[in-house]
């Protein structure tokens, strides 16, 4: 296997989770030679799902996204620890199935400003560092609830929330394009992870399964597959993208 990351760094947000998309995209980056920081709010769990990576040098540390002082730091940070951060996989997110009159103020801005706010204070708090040096991925987590107006699990708010995704992604793959920094963006569908785990009957999940061409649910790995290809140099002319991760289950 040729390694793609050797000698590169990357901040990976919201990746302590077992079985989540951002640790198998951490496992993912270290087996190709990447430094990793992994930030959680947990930070004894993201910690510990920094000693699962292979390799040396990960770090895991404690970062709410939505507080923009906090990412300020944590970026100063990883940057003076690595030398320098070469990836940015904004993946922290959560989700609430809520239908669309049911969605209270603070239901709103829960989801909102995690998905949302989170990626943009992140990015901001990386991209001066980028712009300096000229070089830069960030890897943005939407979903396919973004594109079809509603997915399996999440609510309207967060179809807002994820689709505001694309929109900001987009408009930071135009503005950063002149620095060599690049914007891509990931629309999972239907994956295996914790935050489904148990959560459909057997008929519902046969449904979902019946709606997918490639008549299987994704696995972590799939998404990470797709994250390593946008900030690798595979991708040094794809910025502004959404790729599709789901199967074909949204085949135009």
């Amino acid at each position: 296997m040729t390694a793609l990351l050797t000698g590169k760094t990357a901040i990976i947000t919201g990746a302590a989770s077992a079985r989540g998309l951002g640790k198998a995209t951490a496992l993912l980056f270290a087996e190709h030679g990447c430094r990793v920081a992994i930030l959680d709010l947990d930070g004894d769990a993201a910690q510990a799902a920094a000693n699962d990576l292979s390799g040396d040098g990960h770090i895991g540390l404690a970062c709410d996204v939505t507080d923009r002082t906090a990412c300020l730091k944590l970026a100063s940070h990883v940057e003076a620890k690595f030398g320098a951060v070469d990836i940015l996989v904004n993946n922290a997110g959560i989700t609430q199935p809520l239908k669309l009159m049911e969605i209270a103020p603070e239901n709103y801005d829960a989801v909102l400003d995690v998905n949302l706010r989170g990626t943009l204070y992140m990015s901001q708090a990386l991209i001066p560092h980028m712009r300096a040096r000229k070089s830069g991925s960030i890897v943005n987590m939407s979903s396919v609830s973004a594109q079809r107006g509603g997915g399996i699990f999440g609510g309207p708010h967060y179809s807002a929330a994820k689709a505001g995704i694309l929109g900001l992604t987009k408009a930071m793959a135009r503005e950063l394009a002149p620095d060599n920094v690049r914007a891509n963006a990931i629309c999972p569908g239907f994956i295996d992870t914790d935050i489904t785990a148990g959560k459909l009957t057997p008929e519902m999940r046969q449904m979902v399964l019946d709606g997918i061409p490639m008549g299987r649910a994704g696995e972590a790995k799939d998404v990470a597959g797709c994250a390593l290809f946008l900030a690798s140099d595979l991708s040094a002319y794809v910025t502004g993208s959404e790729v599709d991760v789901n199967g074909g289950s949204l085949i135009h």
